[in-house]
């Protein structure tokens, strides 16, 4: 019994940006690559690929997508779109961004306004006290204000949830440092779950330093429901908060609001804010911190 032979036969596009044509014949498979000489991916992989480079660059231009996958910029427009549908994205004029309830990688973020966040962390530092016992939230202006602390205090004792805060804070030997327990988080540097919140339960803090994902007239928020649900906890376990957020974060929604507006609330952040979230503000009768 004969066998039939089955030959393939590669060729390569010259004219066509990313096509694969399949044509089978009795003995012939035909397949045409791109102009690279490299077979494109599937449309669910390629849209799982813009995804993925949304949670490494903040935002991206149709024509660096289009560059990158070796794909037609209209490819991409159409990519975009539905997965601006889906609410995996947002879309933008020219181009895309993460959604709204995301937010970069802590060490991203470390680089973004510095010398904002340094004034604000150097004004929260201004509010602290001798002998305060105090609940810090992950983040990085938190970050900025914990280097502050540990170079102008002595005799404070911390209580958080973040390594990078942990450490930052035991540079300093006259500082007491509490590390809560819980689940790692290995993105942001930072411990939640049930048992954190379990641990605060046994704690009282003179003041919670917190940072926010965004800030709107509900109250400051965050884009994860984990962390979120430790700063609201630390903001019940504190006698006051003091919320550190630069301008970037005003009326700007995010997953998980974590607290309300109200007399006991000091918002520091850099510019004065506006709309919605100022009249909030006012008439919680929040204290705000230009700094």
């Amino acid at each position: 019994m004969m066998q039939s032979q089955h030959k393939l036969v590669v060729k390569r596009a010259k004219t066509v940006s990313l096509a694969i044509v399949l044509l089978q014949a009795s003995q012939n498979t035909v397949i045409l690559l791109n102009n690279k000489g490299i077979a494109p991916v599937s449309k669910s992989d390629r849209q799982a690929r813009i995804v993925g480079e949304l949670r490494v660059s903040p935002a991206l231009r149709v024509h660096e997508l289009a560059a990158l996958l070796d794909v037609s910029t209209e490819t991409i427009r159409r990519d975009l779109t539905e997965l601006d549908e889906r609410g995996l994205i947002n879309r933008t004029y020219g181009g895309a961004t993460r959604p709204v309830s995301s937010e970069p990688a802590l060490a991203e973020r470390e680089v973004l306004m510095v010398a904002e966040r340094q004034r604000i962390a150097s004004s929260a530092v201004s509010l602290i006290e001798p002998n305060d016992i105090l609940m810090i939230g992950g983040g990085a202006t938190t970050l900025h204000f914990a280097r502050r602390l540990a170079a102008e205090m002595s005799s404070i004792t911390v209580i958080t949830h973040a390594f990078s805060i942990a450490a930052t804070i035991a540079t300093n030997p006259l500082h007491k440092v509490v590390m809560l327990p819980g689940q790692y988080d290995g993105r942001e540097g930072l411990i939640h779950g049930p048992d954190t919140i379990d641990a605060l339960q046994r704690f009282r803090a003179h003041k919670a330093v917190l940072g926010a994902t965004g800030l709107t007239d509900e109250g400051p928020s965050d884009a994860s429901i984990g962390p979120g649900m430790i700063y609201g906890a630390m903001m019940r376990r504190a006698g006051e908060s003091i919320i550190v957020a630069d301008h970037s974060k005003h009326n700007q929604p995010s997953l998980s609001v974590y607290g309300s507006w109200g007399p006991a609330v000091t918002l520091i952040t850099d510019r004065m804010p506006e709309g919605s979230l100022g009249e909030a503000l006012q008439a919680a009768r929040s204290k705000i911190n230009v700094a």
